[in-house]
């Protein structure tokens, strides 16, 4: 019997290898992304790139506008924080947060799971290494399940109910980085930027964004050598 699997993938370190552990778990996934309105999409050329590395057919990219409500320095014009102190990443939430951006986006893979008869949605948020999001906590997962329960058909009239599984959530970055090289995921193709240079064929990490500078320490406390820096 086959076992499906919605999968979110933004192009990042983190969703690469959480659809790597789909994967190894059995699943058979369906990966996710969205064109948001990020003024870094080019982390979708990533995302393509990591699905087929790792041989996902099913890929979807959904359109939305959360640049139309702005309030984000990945939506709007707002600066993106650099060269924060190790200290300052993680204290309150910062502006790079986009508000409601994990619920929209759980809300579209929850019908898309209800499509495929799914059971199991797969997201690489991480609650150790994190740069404080209010969408990245055990309990906000937690009260999306519980949400999940009572919002669709299947879970209301069959009692099929789906469970979101964050395999990383409290791994540190270092053990993400670990985790890749035993599932053998090449990360070179990923891109953890907030504000990225380059083209959308060859985006550049920019390297001192926060997003950067956590990818960066999880690469050298595993005492390894990130291949995204010698693919930029």
């Amino acid at each position: 019997m086959t076992h499906h699997a919605v999968c979110l993938v933004s192009g990042g370190m983190d969703s690469a290898v959480t659809l790597a552990e789909a994967l190894a778990a059995g699943f058979t996934p369906h990966a996710l992304s969205f064109r948001y309105g990020q003024r870094h999409a080019f982390e979708l050329t990533a995302a393509r790139r990591v699905c087929a590395q790792l041989g996902v057919e099913d890929h979807r990219i959904v359109e939305l506008d959360l640049a139309a409500l702005g309030g984000s320095a990945l939506t709007d014009d707002i600066p993106v924080p650099k060269h924060r102190a190790e200290e300052e990443i993680g204290k309150g939430v910062p502006v790079t947060y986009v508000p409601a951006r994990n619920t929209v986006f759980l809300s579209v893979a929850l019908g898309w799971a209800e499509i495929l008869g799914a059971r199991d949605i797969y997201l690489g948020v991480n609650a150790v290494d994190y740069s404080g999001y209010p969408d990245c906590r055990p309990e906000f997962l937690e009260a999306f399940e519980a949400l999940a329960s009572v919002a669709t058909a299947a879970a209301v009239e069959r009692g099929e109910r789906v469970r979101l599984r964050a395999p990383l959530l409290d791994l540190s970055k270092a053990e993400i980085v670990r985790r890749a090289k035993a599932l053998g995921v090449d990360l070179a193709p990923t891109l953890s930027c907030y504000d990225p240079r380059g083209s959308a064929e060859r985006p550049r990490a920019c390297g001192a964004c926060d997003a950067c500078l956590l990818r960066q320490r999880g690469f050298e406390e595993a005492g390894l050598v990130d291949p995204g820096l010698a693919a930029s």
